[in-house]
């Protein structure tokens, strides 16, 4: 997607630059060694009124879209001098999730207010408005591959199935408890769920069926994401942890591979917290209560990056697909921040 036109949606968020320097002979230097195409190596995007609680890429990694409290979605450039360029209105409720279309010309978000949007990114426009969750939508994710899918997790304990060309769910799949996070295997016939039972859900969308339950969180999971190869699967839980399981179709009975600690919750804000890999697949991504955001590498468990930036919990943390050294992380500060990681 090339840099989007300033149009009559144009956001009044700022982006701020801050680049490390140090003086030497009286010269200010740079003693950072860049990694990336940003115009600085930690960029604050600032413009929402609340906080902040979902940022994706488009596919291209050249926009960035994020949802918040104050009912808003902001489209931002990720490059150049990083223009808020668009906003988006409609939900009546905070914006808790987002996810782009594979063609990232529409954008799909999940509201508060019981509904999920489909928007036209070019023009701020909706194109739907799906309606039939009896509580708050926590989470959106469309399929990567196959038919254009989206399902979505609700505290009414249903996860949906939709056409993204139609107002009503194509089906839901019931649960006994509030759906916090939901993820499409990358093959599209896998869906995973979970929420406060601790237990995170496979789903056979052929059969409409429970195939198998990982279990190993002792509280609530709010976080889901598939690895690009469709191998694997991250998840995050209010019990302090990160973990990644096998997600393939004939791995072994115990599917946990690794427990990535670092990343701690909060018992008193109990947000959604989410984790994310790296397009590689060997890198995951995550922020926390304690206002830093942390990467791990998956081969080993260790941990590369704690970083700190934002003054509130960190709530999603995303790698950038054009780059992989750029991260972009929400918080309940109100702002995002784009980042590059050091070797």
């Amino acid at each position: 997607m090339a840099e989007k036109r300033k149009d009559s949606r144009r956001g009044r968020g700022t982006a701020v630059a801050v680049v490390n320097t140090s003086v030497a002979s009286g010269a200010l230097i740079q003693t950072v060694q860049r990694s990336s195409a940003l115009a600085a190596p930690i960029i604050q995007l600032a413009g929402h009124k609340g906080e902040v609680y979902a940022c994706r890429f488009d596919g291209s990694g050249q926009v960035v879209a994020s949802g918040s409290q104050d009912r808003t979605i902001q489209l931002w450039n990720v490059y150049g001098g990083n223009e808020n360029f668009g906003q988006i209105r409609g939900h009546k409720g905070a914006v808790l999730d987002l996810a782009f279309a594979r063609d990232s010309r529409s954008l799909f978000s999940a509201s508060a207010d019981a509904t999920l949007g489909v928007w036209d990114v070019d023009s701020g426009v909706r194109v739907r408005r799906h309606e039939g969750h009896g509580d708050m939508v926590n989470s959106v994710a469309a399929a990567r591959r196959g038919a254009e899918v989206l399902v979505s997790g609700s505290d009414d304990g249903a996860v949906g199935l939709w056409d993204p060309r139609t107002k009503h769910a194509a089906a839901y799949l019931e649960t006994d408890f509030p759906v916090l996070a939901v993820a499409f295997g990358a093959a599209g016939t896998t869906v995973f769920s979970a929420g406060i039972d601790h237990a995170i859900k496979a789903w056979d969308l052929r059969q409409r069926a429970v195939v198998y339950t990982l279990d190993g969180h002792t509280e609530a999971v709010t976080g889901l994401d598939v690895s690009a190869d469709d191998q694997f699967l991250v998840s995050n839980g209010m019990d302090s942890t990160v973990r990644v399981w096998d997600a393939r179709p004939f791995a072994p009975a115990n599917r946990q591979m690794r427990v990535l600690d670092g990343a701690p919750a909060s018992d008193i804000e109990k947000n959604l917290l989410r984790a994310s890999w790296s397009p590689d697949g060997t890198r995951v991504v995550a922020g926390s209560a304690d206002r830093t955001v942390v990467v791990w590498d998956v081969a080993n468990g260790r941990m590369l990056h704690k970083l700190p930036g934002h003054t509130g919990a960190v709530n999603d943390a995303r790698f950038s697909p054009a780059e992989p050294s750029v991260v972009v992380t929400a918080s309940t500060d109100t702002t995002l921040v784009l980042g590059e990681l050091n070797a």
